[in-house]
């Protein structure tokens, strides 16, 4: 094993699949680049990976799924899309306003869409 996945796995009991892709990642590159790839701070991914970070832990499971493990999802819309794509169309949809007939059709699907965030949504 490495450093950080030691650390993770000392400290969660089932390690989960998102958290290990975390600590291997920080070990393969370091904990600041991707704290910044995620847009949380170094310190929160030490937190993390100690099992002890205190806010939403499903926002940045989603993140690290996204953009560390490259997870695909299948979109009623798109069909079969990236994460971090329905992450964006899901802010999007959160934040109504735009005439753009494309996004209005987003929204709906979005809104429709059993993985939709539902519960940050305005």
């Amino acid at each position: 094993m490495s450093e950080r996945l030691d650390l993770a796995s000392a400290h969660w009991s089932p390690l989960p699949d998102w958290v290990k892709a975390l600590a291997r990642a920080c070990d393969e590159t370091s904990q600041n680049q991707v704290a910044r790839r995620l847009g949380y701070s170094a310190p929160v991914v030490s937190l993390l990976m100690r099992n002890a970070y205190k806010g939403d832990l499903r926002r940045i499971e989603e993140l690290v799924r996204a953009e560390l493990m490259q997870e695909r999802r299948d979109c009623p819309a798109l069909g079969e899309i990236r994460l971090t794509e329905c992450l964006h169309l899901q802010d999007q949809a959160m934040h109504p306003g735009s005439p753009n007939p494309l996004r209005a059709n987003m929204r709906r699907a979005c809104n429709a869409c059993p993985i939709f965030r539902k519960e940050d949504a305005p």
